[in-house]
């Protein structure tokens, strides 16, 4: 059964358990940090998601993300990197209280560190928001029930020059596929928000330890011999 993570409960106990690793984290260096925002759709609890813009240049764009970009001199850390790109990208303004705390940081493929930032960011509807065309196509929410469904989770097998690297989750059957850093981050958040509920199944992936880092140059186990839950193979 799906906890009630949108409960002053549930809020509590989630910022309770993130305390610590926040306090510590946040005044770390870091490259890039991204907004997790927990929201409410028509009553549902689900994560807000972006479809980036196909017009930027780089491997990411037209790739499914949470708000966020790298971090600027200007800014304080890596909570306010957050709030500031997803006002910018999002126009969604959140204040820094509705912050529930910091998920485990993570590496992009050329090891600089993501911090993913929780927040609750309460009732919403993704097509009221007006997001910046020149970096965001779209915007949308896929529920935590949709989320924690087995038949809605799989794999990607990265490869490169014909060989297997590593095994990264992925999340199917919404608008658009939940792959790379973006699933890993809804992993933790997942862990986190629906404890019992949603137990990852790949080994390194888990939110408890926040210091810690999640590496995808890493080989992971590959769990599809075991698995009934098709994978996806991604050249790199």
């Amino acid at each position: 059964m799906l906890p009630d993570c949108l409960s002053a409960e549930g809020e509590l106990r989630c910022r309770r358990l993130l305390a610590g690793a926040t306090a510590r984290l946040r005044a770390r260096p870091a490259s890039a940090a991204v907004l997790v925002p927990l929201c409410s759709v028509r009553g549902v609890p689900a994560l807000l998601y972006t479809l980036r813009s196909s017009r930027l240049t780089g491997r990411h764009k037209g790739d499914v993300s949470f708000p966020g970009g790298k971090c600027d001199p200007a800014d304080q850390d890596v909570v306010h990197t957050a709030l500031r790109e997803t006002r910018e990208e999002l126009g969604l303004a959140v204040p820094e209280e509705h912050v529930w705390g910091l998920l485990r940081p993570v590496y992009d493929p050329r090891k600089a560190t993501v911090v993913p930032v929780l927040a609750g960011v309460g009732p919403l509807d993704p097509q009221s928001l007006r997001p910046n065309s020149e970096e965001v196509d779209e915007v949308f929410a896929l529920p935590l029930a949709h989320l924690l469904q087995t038949q809605n989770q799989g794999y990607t097998h990265f490869c490169r020059g014909g060989h297997f690297r590593y095994t990264l989750p992925v999340f199917l059957h919404g608008p658009h596929r939940v792959w790379g850093l973006t699933a890993v981050i809804t992993e933790f958040a997942l862990q986190l928000l629906a404890p019992g509920t949603y137990q990852p199944r790949l080994a390194g992936l888990s939110c408890s330890g926040a210091e810690g880092l999640a590496h995808p140059k890493q080989p992971l186990a590959s769990p599809c011999q075991a698995s009934s839950t098709p994978g996806l193979n991604k050249g790199l």
